[in-house]
């Protein structure tokens, strides 16, 4: 058994990771222990305004989390809210005893095409397959960059350096100055609480990440050639290797010069319809282009692995911000649209 250092140990404890178990594919089975967790998130649980008929029935979940329960015991809740609420959380969790594993639900939902969950069940998944995937992970860079797998960032353009910062925080701490209900007082009052600046990671202060990691209150570099920029190749490779078995390469580019550019995969929404414009050698104006922030180049170790029309051909990912300046990754986009052959 390989144990794990303290840091790793303790990365997102309250994600939930503790309570699964994994398979023999290393992906996490759900369990009951799992599901009370999930129930017990504060999204989730009953508030002070909480009526006798959500309390009874939220207890009966806790001692069988995989209860069903009829549509009377939902209707019989005073709140709408709470109606919806208990709906949506049901066929999720419906959603994942019926999957099995957090992996499968995950996949399945993309590949039906048919997305129906909340964005913050989607990401809750994303990160405690992140959490899995980085068990014995030990370089804090790499854990920094799994966060943009799960939660959106704000990009600042500064001196020619790409920073990224969790975008909940940096909301926060422009409103508050990091003094919470206070600073958002004075903020009401007129008066600006003072700035509050957050911490870049750097190579040699990295293991500052460990101690605050579930703050997520620290600012990623992922300049070109930057460490930050190889810690999230890393981590993309990771992705797809846990979920497809397949080994590949991601090395950031400067520029696509491949006069044989076959495939490319956005990894967000933006980057997506951008690339689709360069490939179709549509005009894409200077405003656009400056929303870009990374290249990638990704190979396959194994080129049989890949649709027979495209095998050994790189595939060209990209990154982009909105017109906003956020960052919104999405992981799936490298599980549904990769040339990946039908075998797999």
């Amino acid at each position: 058994m390989v144990l794990l250092s303290p840091q790793t140990a303790a990365l997102w404890p309250s994600c939930g990771y503790g309570h699964l178990q994994a398979d023999e594919r290393g992906h996490l089975t759900v369990t009951d222990g799992y599901l009370r967790h999930f129930f017990e998130r504060p999204e989730i649980a009953p508030v002070e305004e909480s009526c006798s008929a959500e309390r009874a029935l939220y207890a009966r979940l806790l001692d069988n989390p995989r209860l069903a329960v009829p549509a009377p015991d939902i209707d019989a809740m005073a709140d709408a809210d709470a109606r919806d609420n208990y709906r949506v959380v049901l066929a999720f969790r419906d959603a994942m005893v019926e999957a099995g594993t957090i992996e499968a639900c995950y996949l399945g939902l993309f590949s039906s095409g048919a997305i129906t969950l909340p964005p913050l069940f989607i990401d809750q998944m994303a990160q405690i397959i992140m959490r899995s995937i980085l068990d014995q992970a030990q370089d804090p860079l790499q854990a920094r960059a799994a966060e943009l797998l799960f939660r959106e960032q704000t990009v600042t353009l500064h001196e020619g350096n790409i920073l990224l910062g969790d975008s909940a925080t940096v909301d926060m701490l422009g409103s508050t100055g990091g003094l919470g209900a206070m600073g958002q007082l004075l903020t009401e009052g007129g008066i600006k609480p003072r700035s509050i600046e957050m911490d870049v990671l750097l190579a040699e202060t990295a293991e500052m990440y460990w101690p605050r990691n579930e703050k997520f209150d620290t600012v990623l570099d992922i300049s070109f050639s930057r460490p930050g920029l190889d810690a999230l190749c890393r981590v993309l490779e990771a992705w797809v290797g846990h979920f497809t078995g397949a080994k590949t390469s991601i090395q950031p580019v400067q520029k696509i010069t491949d006069e044989k550019w076959i495939w490319h995969t956005g990894l967000d929404s933006v980057s997506s319809a951008l690339l689709n414009d360069l490939y179709e050698d549509q005009d894409v104006s200077e405003e656009r282009m400056q929303r870009l922030l990374s290249l990638f180049r990704l190979e396959f170790a194994d080129p049989t692995l890949m649709r027979p029309d495209v095998q050994g051909r790189p595939v060209y990912l990209g990154l982009a911000m909105t017109e906003a300046r956020r960052l919104r990754l999405k992981p799936q986009n490298l599980l549904v649209n990769l040339p990946y052959n039908q075998s797999m």
